[in-house]
């Protein structure tokens, strides 16, 4: 019986690890490796190619979508689906299916690890000791607890209410802005600038969409103020980078813990040097068990496509 085939232009990570079990379910069309340029790669395979794998590095644009008139789904190895033409692939009838929230467990577990670590000194304070500063000079400066803060999250979705469960557990009031209100026990604002005014932390859980886009500016930023902490574990282009280098360098916020960046891989030295900016390479969700799961689903998702049964996971277009 002949395999069906899975175009992949770029390997998502989930992919590159569980590529054999792919290889066993699927004829792999690995535009990465052809020496054809991906445009006449995806020329030689346009009628045949039905399914595609992606994720947030490999966009699946308007003018790729048009390259491929027999595809009929895309599958993301990762949560978020702004690299996605969302618009373009329903005005083609082309479905598309996510992770859902196989991320979402160990993204928040990343997000109150960042706020322990920049309130703690966690990780300068280890630079202290690495780079031989102790023996020389016994003063360290203090940190501060996550016990007691006010914490406001930024869209209470999946990953957002898993935060705020959490951050309760350290005693920490919890308010949020969302869309809509939410039947929680936590207070709403439907302003983020009202919602950083009232709060120590702001967490960052949205997902980036042409509305999010910056809406961690200037004015946010100075209204969670002097004392303030951020925290993004989203996307990187949802706050303006410049403003919030600004911000830390002039000491008018006191700190931040960064997993993502506006232009990843590039990071501003600028907040390399600060010693209460705490920054990971875009990870937060990258945990083997996690990878396992998102392999599982995304398989899933393929093999309920070829048997013309329901997605497991589709995405729906707001």
């Amino acid at each position: 019986m002949e395999l069906p085939e899975l175009l992949v232009i770029h390997p998502a990570p989930v992919f590159i690890i569980h590529q054999q079990q792919f290889s066993q379910k699927f004829k792999l069309l690995k535009a990465y490796e052809s020496p054809l340029s991906t445009k006449h790669f995806l020329q030689t395979h346009a009628q045949s190619t039905k399914a595609l794998i992606c994720y947030g590095k490999s966009p699946i644009t308007s003018d790729i979508l048009r390259r491929l008139p027999s595809l009929k789904l895309v599958v993301t190895a990762s949560t978020g689906f702004n690299h996605i033409d969302l618009p373009e692939c329903r005005r083609r009838g082309i479905a598309v299916a996510n992770t859902a929230d196989v991320f979402s467990e160990d993204t928040a577990d990343i997000g109150v690890g960042l706020l322990i670590d920049v309130l703690g000194k966690i990780s300068s304070g280890d630079r202290f000791v690495r780079t031989g500063i102790w023996p020389k000079n016994i003063y360290y400066p203090l940190g501060s607890k996550l016990r007691g803060k006010h914490v406001g999250i930024v869209d209470l979705g999946n990953i957002g209410l898993k935060v705020a469960i959490r951050l309760e557990a350290f005693g920490c009031k919890i308010s949020y802005n969302s869309r809509q209100k939410k039947p929680v026990p936590y207070n709403f604002y439907p302003n983020v600038c009202e919602l950083a005014l009232t709060c120590n932390i702001l967490v960052i859980c949205c997902t980036l969409t042409v509305e999010t886009r910056h809406l961690i500016d200037k004015d946010v930023l100075k209204a969670l103020g002097k004392d303030g902490i951020l925290n993004n574990i989203a996307r990187g282009p949802i706050v303006d980078e410049k403003e919030l280098v600004k911000f830390l360098v002039e000491g008018e916020i006191a700190g931040a813990g960064l997993d993502v960046f506006e232009n990843e891989p590039k990071v501003p030295q600028e907040l390399i040097a600060l010693d209460n900016v705490v920054l990971t390479p875009h990870r937060a969700a990258f945990t083997e068990e996690a990878f396992r799961d998102a392999f599982q689903l995304v398989l899933a998702n393929l093999e309920a496509f070829f048997s013309n049964i329901p997605l497991i996971s589709p995405v729906i277009d707001e």
